[in-house]
């Protein structure tokens, strides 16, 4: 595709994201009554701590791009996978989404007292297909899965999953639909290699349909293999954003100081 055809889906422009946590509290800070009192007199809270998690982010993600997000533990990837979803608000600057970007495990209406199987439907009618081609994708979806390569654990209820197998599934139903941006956070790192070259694949079907998938893992030869194009967050800010190669390298070697 030429230059001038490229397609904008995401596009942040100076994007800070600040969440606030809770510390240690005081004593009788947690009480109702004082919670009452600053109510009253719009006092915040003192155990309340603001945590700038992504500062001035700006980049622009095109159709057809996998692009992976790599840095090092709290870098803020996590945090910008869900402003982008529209989960987490900018509290400056702003994050523009083609369509309604699905993030992978939140779009999904999974219920740990149902079956696999009857989760996949949920799912998938949770997503927006018809009763029509959730049937005709059932199937496939578990086989993708692979939930029932050791007994017929799609008929059993996710409680009895494993955390591997739940993941899987919920990457397996998000990965049936086309989405116009599709944001998967550490879902390629579960399960076996095999598992893996299926989801790798699937993700670069949904690159040729013209999607866009960002991709999260602590797994650098998941990016090298998936990505063409990588961001690398730490502390929040943008250190390096191009080819997946040139900024793995830069990546790397900053992890070797």
């Amino acid at each position: 595709m030429a230059e001038n055809e490229r397609i904008p889906t995401v596009v942040a422009d100076n994007a800070h994201i600040i969440y606030k946590v809770h510390s240690s509290a005081s004593p009788g800070s947690g009480s109702p009554l004082a919670s009452f009192k600053r109510m009253v007199t719009s006092a915040k809270a003192s155990n309340v701590v603001e945590v700038h998690a992504v500062k001035g982010v700006s980049f622009t993600a095109y159709r057809g791009e996998a692009i992976g997000l790599i840095g090092s533990n709290g870098s803020g990837k996590s945090t910008l996978l869900r402003a982008v979803a529209g989960l987490l608000p900018c509290a400056r600057g702003a994050i523009y989404a083609a369509g309604q970007p699905s993030l992978l495990g939140v779009n999904a209406a999974l219920m740990n007292e149902l079956p696999g199987a009857r989760n996949v439907e949920l799912g998938c009618l949770a997503m927006g297909m018809s009763p029509a081609e959730v049937k005709e994708k059932k199937d496939g979806i578990i086989e993708f899965s692979g939930i029932n390569e050791r007994g017929d654990f799609a008929s059993l209820p996710m409680r009895t999953y494993s955390s591997g197998m739940a993941a899987r599934l919920k990457f397996s139903i998000a990965a049936a639909k086309q989405h116009d941006v599709l944001l998967i956070d550490e879902a390629l790192a579960t399960g076996d290699a095999k598992f893996r070259r299926r989801s790798e694949a699937r993700v670069r079907e949904l690159r040729a349909d013209a999607g866009t998938v960002f991709l999260v893992s602590h797994s650098e030869q998941s990016i090298r293999d998936t990505c063409d194009r990588s961001i690398w967050l730490e502390s929040g800010e943008i250190r390096a954003d191009g080819p997946t190669d040139e900024v793995m390298r830069e990546y790397e070697a900053y992890m070797r100081k």
